[in-house]
């Protein structure tokens, strides 16, 4: 899938990404440039949508990458690809 960038430097996000995304207008999204060039694009969760998600045994601290990890595969797994019609 590809998308044009228009002179106000806009992308429209596919509407099979939105869809296995979830997004919906007016959401918000983020991206996430990784060391070898690539970019990632995830719904952002708010920091109150991470209240009670994570489960934890024990007191230890996390770090950064294990929590934009942890809240990757949630947003993942709350919205389920969608089939096309």
């Amino acid at each position: 899938m590809e998308s044009a960038i228009t002179v106000k430097g806009q992308a429209t996000i596919p509407k099979p990404i939105r869809e296995h995304l979830g997004l919906n207008p007016g959401d918000r999204v983020k991206f996430f440039v990784h060391p070898d060039g690539s970019v990632v694009l995830l719904p952002k969760v708010s920091a109150s949508a991470l209240r009670g998600m994570f489960k934890s045994r024990t007191r230890r601290p996390v770090t950064t990458e294990q929590m934009t990890k942890a809240a990757a595969e949630s947003a993942v797994s709350r919205n389920p690809r969608r089939r096309h019609r």
